[in-house]
């Protein structure tokens, strides 16, 4: 087993990682999809506290730097406004609700609609506190069956095979069980208790299921053969207009350099979508738009 010489880094809102340029707070959004109000409210941070820029990450998620702090330490007014965004609804487990998903999923081609699983997986960590003591770099990579994310590193995730079921994987290399869509996200739950309890909750405890002895095979349930269906790859879908398989239409965004200013969020709010989705590309794709 790795045996690491410190707890992970990984910065947050309560524990924000300290830059040159101030103080840096990631905001985690489980599958890149969040309400646009909420985008809209964290620069509102970035204008008031810190760079003037919300800042996208390959990961999909979204931080906010140039932050003035205290010797580490954030002010309440900064605590108090990212908590006002709703994009935070876990402070015991605001590090490790790293979910990466397709993001057109349920929305333009794949397999499967995969949003209600990122939902249910995010809920079901955060009501777990033994999960709380998962590492802020440990991820679930979630694939609707287009392989625009399967390629990914994670230490827990799924492809889907169908519309209805997924097959479950652990680490670089193991393959578990296929399971109906409606218990995935029960099932990669589970699976990260297990990695806890095997991995332990001590500064010294590795981050990743690969660090254990036995890597996935160590954290399955069951070990089974990876399905042909999973041999899936695809490129990011072209920046413009996406059609929408219920006929309406996805805009795909640059963001430059992963850098959401202001002018580039007002060109969203014109838009009139309730939600965004942001991209492990770093880039931002409005969907749900009237193809008039």
């Amino acid at each position: 087993m790795t045996e690491r010489t410190r707890r992970d880094l990984c910065p947050g809102l309560l524990r924000p990682w300290i830059a040159d340029d101030g103080a840096l707070v990631r905001v985690r959004v489980p599958g890149g999809m969040l309400p646009t109000p909420a985008l809209a409210g964290l620069l509102e941070v970035a204008d008031a506290h810190g760079d003037g820029a919300v800042h996208l990450t390959s990961r999909a998620n979204l931080q906010v730097r140039g932050i003035p702090h205290d010797d580490g330490c954030l002010s309440d007014a900064v605590v108090d406004a990212v908590m006002a965004t709703g994009l935070m609804p876990s402070v015991s487990h605001e590090r490790v609700r790293n979910v990466m998903a397709s993001p057109l999923t349920g929305r333009a081609g794949g397999r499967a609609d995969l949003r209600p699983v990122v939902r249910e997986l995010d809920a079901l960590v955060c009501a777990d506190p033994t999960l709380a003591a998962l590492a802020g770099r440990f991820l679930f990579v979630l694939d609707d069956g287009r392989g625009d994310v399967a390629g990914r590193d994670l230490d827990l995730g799924l492809v889907a095979l169908s519309a209805d079921v997924v097959q479950l994987r652990a680490g670089a290399s193991a393959w578990g069980r296929v399971v109906p869509v409606a218990d995935a996200a029960t099932a990669l739950a589970s699976l990260a208790v297990r990695f806890v309890r095997a991995a332990g909750a001590q500064p010294t405890s590795p981050w990743h299921v690969d660090e254990l002895p036995g890597a996935g095979t160590a954290v399955l349930d069951e070990v089974d053969e990876r399905r042909p269906q999973t041999r899936v790859v695809s490129d990011p879908p072209p920046l413009g207009r996406i059609p929408q398989d219920d006929g309406r239409l996805a805009l795909h965004l640059a963001v430059p350099d992963g850098r959401l200013d202001r002018r580039l969020l007002d060109e969203v709010l014109a838009l009139g979508a309730p939600d965004v989705v942001v991209t492990p590309w770093r880039t931002l794709i409005v969907p749900d738009l009237e193809n008039a």
